[in-house]
């Protein structure tokens, strides 16, 4: 009887050291797989952006072929109480309450799917994100120097040198430190609608690099031009591109025409 009462015990305690080891096992996996599954949905994630930008590359090239290779300009009319900007319509009034619409944007009719406007890299819902409309609006910006800067003629494409060379949108951000909630004391990061060589606009938010869809079509990620990095939220990675990659440098006249 008292052995049958002894092995039921050192088998009670046998199970339950099975039990903590097992937990532990369990436990030293999750450790170690966490880190995977991170970088496996950060990669999903990347991959999206990419799909995006590969749809406005597309969404580009049929703009400016319906347009006689002219690219477009980075502001339009004002509308209503608001104003058409190339990527849509932005109403005017507080930060964060404005309301937004992409229908009005210039490649619109050009893309099929909703929600490409927006980088899921972008981390809208972060409390130092602040909203420029109600919502996310749009999280890639326009290469100014293809618009011929802010209120001057857009480049006719094909006077390009090397379209695959130059950008055409990439992620855009930038740090606020001038419209409430943000201020020098409190910087916040928000959307930006364009890129060029002088702001710090660029969003490096893949791994401190940027994804850009070039004229052609391509789109691969990009590093920071050395230094440009904005000091004020260095942490979010916003700054410029290189420089080359967004001045556009035309062919002479007659090149075009032959």
């Amino acid at each position: 009887m008292t052995s049958t009462m002894t092995r039921s015990k050192n088998e009670q305690g046998f199970t339950a050291v099975e039990l903590l080891v097992i937990v532990a096992i369990i436990f030293i996996l999750m450790l170690l797989l966490l880190p995977v599954l991170q970088r496996m949905k950060m990669k999903g994630l990347d991959t999206v952006c990419m799909s995006n930008l590969k749809q406005f590359g597309l969404a580009g090239n049929m703009y400016w072929a319906d347009n006689d290779g002219k690219s477009f300009p980075y502001r339009g009319d004002q509308l209503d109480d608001g104003q058409i900007y190339w990527f849509g319509w932005l109403q005017s009034g507080t930060e964060g309450e404005r309301r937004f619409d992409a229908a009005k944007g210039v490649l619109h009719p050009y893309i099929d799917a909703e929600g490409v406007q927006v980088c899921p890299r972008l981390d809208f819902i972060n409390d130092r994100f602040k909203l420029k409309a109600t919502g996310a609006a749009y999280g890639y910006g326009y290469n100014l120097h293809l618009a011929g800067g802010m209120n001057s003629n857009p480049v006719l494409m094909e006077s390009i040198k090397s379209p695959s060379d130059i950008v055409f949108l990439a992620d855009a951000a930038q740090v606020n430190t001038f419209q409430a909630p943000a201020s020098r004391e409190n910087p916040m990061i928000e959307e930006f609608y364009y890129v060029n060589d002088r702001e710090k606009t660029t969003h490096f938010r893949h791994g401190e690099k940027s994804y850009a869809v070039f004229c052609d079509g391509s789109v691969s990620l990009q590093t920071y031009a050395e230094g440009s990095i904005d000091d004020r939220m260095p942490d979010q990675w916003v700054g410029r591109l290189p420089s080359a990659m967004l001045q556009v440098s035309p062919v002479p006249a007659a090149e075009v025409q032959n």
